[in-house]
């Protein structure tokens, strides 16, 4: 240790010593701005604000990252080693801070937030990584030039930073930019110019960059012969939804909708019930559906609408014994996550949406009871079913990207309450980022699902929308039943790297690789 510690020292005196034109007073500010995180902030606002989802993405994770490294250095790390700051005999008066520190040297709490940032930040976009590693990088060396740590404390903080970032991965797996691009494509109606296609814009969907153009904007210079419906504040959107419904199938042409998840599943049920073609114009945070079809920009989809290039998807059906079916185009759900949404939604006006889902959480933990229902004959009592439309990847807890969404299959995940000590072994597997191997949760790959006996639940999700639950119902799916705009291999705009789809005729679980039978029949995890 001793020999490391000089090795430490004397390159401290050879950086103390260096000098470096014009950057003395640009260092020692830098520094400064990365006081409390204030720099990263600042980086994750305008990443937030540059206006796509993928940007949106980095800037959570950045930030999650710097958290959870801050979080490491401060309350462990620093207290566990108490090495003193360096003496600063050898540093330039006009690089030191007027303000020196007064907690211990090792690690740098700064290096660690620095690398943490830049690297959560390049696992959801290498592009806007690499815009912000110099300025890390920067931040790092500087800690050392301004002569508040050794090289050794900026080397252990830059590690304790990546490896905070690699380590939101476990909870919350990067997101592949676009996790399809070979699914065969389907004619659908060529409208060159917009020519036939009826946008409804929900303008409660996302947010657009202060100085840019608004997505009506957008749409009106990519499509000038769109015939755009804006959605005003206090307008009904299932009445425009109809309206817009009415205008494509009179004008032979196609559907299009811009907004968020909600919007678009919306559009999506309805297009398929008239047989029109779907464009998806992404305008909202997340974009689970633009994303995982192969739209990711409005350019993408406009140019695909223009040229008649489509894919079909499936739908997931919730056929209930008596009443009306419900169609998903993402997940359906019962259990937590339907107690979770109505909790939410009562709290939203008061506390906003995130804050809001934050305190729902915590009150459905705390209150909720498992439900008690018949899964393909077999009584169970589980915390939560979830069924996806398509598999999901990657296949443990945390459904990221599905790379088909024509694959006939149901992502069946379920979440058992009959072990003892369920709930617990619940939140602490959840916490570890290890529910994916937990007694409590199964997961596998089905074409259709029979549910009896629910009567002990009252209510059912499916695309984030909450319904009264029948008494049984099945949950299957209806093949290839929308077709969506979207460019051919080759064509996307916004494109970045391929995920992996599973190969025809071999389909497995996501826990314990058991090959689904392929005579379609129900099947279920034991």
């Amino acid at each position: 240790m001793s020999v490391l510690g000089d090795v430490d020292r004397r390159l401290f005196r050879r950086v103390a010593a260096a000098r470096l034109p014009g950057a003395d007073p640009a260092l020692r500010r830098l520094s400064h701005c990365a006081d409390h995180g204030r720099l990263w902030l600042g980086a994750a606002a305008g990443l937030a604000l540059a206006g796509s989802g993928t940007g949106r993405r980095a800037a959570l994770r950045g930030l999650g990252s710097l958290a959870l490294a801050s979080l490491t250095v401060n309350t462990v790390a620093k207290w566990s080693t108490r090495r003193p700051r360096p003496l600063l005999d050898l540093v330039p008066p006009i690089r030191r801070l007027t303000r020196q520190p007064h907690t211990t040297s090792f690690p740098s709490g700064h290096s660690a937030s620095a690398a943490a940032f830049a690297t959560g930040v390049a696992l959801e976009s290498a592009g806007h990584g690499a815009l912000v590693a110099p300025f890390a990088a920067a931040v790092a060396f500087s800690r050392v030039y301004v002569g508040v740590h050794y090289p050794g404390d900026v080397l252990a903080g830059v590690a304790i930073g990546v490896g905070a970032a690699a380590l939101t991965a476990r909870w919350w797996p990067p997101r592949p930019a676009l996790p399809e691009r070979e699914r065969p494509s389907v004619p659908a109606p060529a409208l060159p110019g917009g020519a036939g296609l009826v946008v409804l814009v929900n303008g409660g969907a996302g947010t657009a960059e202060p100085g840019a153009p608004s997505p009506v904007e957008r749409l009106r210079e990519l499509l000038p012969g769109a015939e755009l419906i804006e959605r005003g504040t206090d307008d009904d959107f299932a009445a425009l939804l109809d309206r817009a419904v009415t205008r494509a199938t009179e004008s032979g042409g196609a559907l299009g909708v811009c907004g968020g998840d909600g919007s678009v599943n919306a559009a999506a049920r309805a297009a398929a019930e008239r047989g029109l073609a779907l464009a998806v114009f992404p305008g909202g945070t997340l974009n689970h559906f633009a994303q995982d079809v192969g739209v990711p920009g409005f350019e993408d989809t406009a140019g695909a609408v223009g040229r008649g290039e489509a894919v079909r998807v499936d739908l997931g059906v919730a056929r209930p014994v008596a009443g009306h079916e419900v169609r998903f185009l993402n997940t359906f759900s019962i259990g937590l996550y339907p107690e979770l949404v109505e909790n939410r939604d009562r709290l939203e006006d008061r506390w906003g949406r995130r804050a809001a889902a934050s305190i729902a959480l915590v009150r459905v933990l705390r209150t909720a009871t498992p439900v008690e229902l018949r899964v393909n004959g077999r009584d169970r009592r589980l915390w939560l079913l979830f069924a996806g439309n398509g598999c999901y990847e990657p296949q443990g807890f945390a459904p990221v990207f599905r790379p088909r969404l024509d694959d006939g299959l149901l992502d069946l995940r379920l979440i058992d309450g009959a072990h003892r000590l369920s709930r617990t072994r619940l939140v602490v597997s959840a916490l570890a980022g290890t529910l994916g191997r937990s007694r409590v949760y199964r997961a596998q790959a089905v074409r259709r699902v029979e549910l009896e006996g629910l009567g002990g639940t009252k209510t059912l999700a499916y695309d984030g929308e909450v319904a009264p639950a029948p008494a049984a119902l099945r949950l299957d799916k209806e093949r290839r039943a929308l077709v969506v705009y979207r460019p051919a291999a080759g064509r996307i705009a916004n494109a970045g790297q391929s995920g992996r789809a599973v190969p025809a005729g071999r389909r497995w679980n996501g826990r314990r690789g058991r090959r689904l039978p392929e005579d379609g029949g129900p099947s279920v995890p034991g």
